[in-house]
């Protein structure tokens, strides 16, 4: 999928294995190991807006703004680590 330049807040729609479509949000863009990552949610999470945790999907930013599937769990467990630590509030 081809984004172009992301920005947190930027809606869009994904299309799943299933050509299901869903949209959603950019909640965060992060540069890890220098490779850059985005964070997304549900639009309908979103905008619920309860008290339930919304599912976040992370995908490898590539070339100008093309959006890839994290493929290993090494891969997937350094980057939500990333993302937690750079996003959740410090008490």
């Amino acid at each position: 999928m081809f984004m172009g330049s992301i920005r947190e807040g930027e809606v869009f729609t994904l299309t799943d294995d299933s050509d299901q479509e869903h949209e959603v949000e950019v909640l965060g863009t992060l540069d890890v190991e220098g490779t850059e990552y985005v964070a997304v949610g549900l639009l309908e999470d979103i905008e619920e807006d309860t008290e339930e945790d919304i599912d976040i999907f992370f995908f490898r930013v590539e070339g100008e703004g093309e959006l890839n599937d994290i493929e290993t769990d090494e891969e997937f467990d350094k980057v939500s680590s990333a993302f937690e630590a750079a996003f959740d509030p410090k008490d």
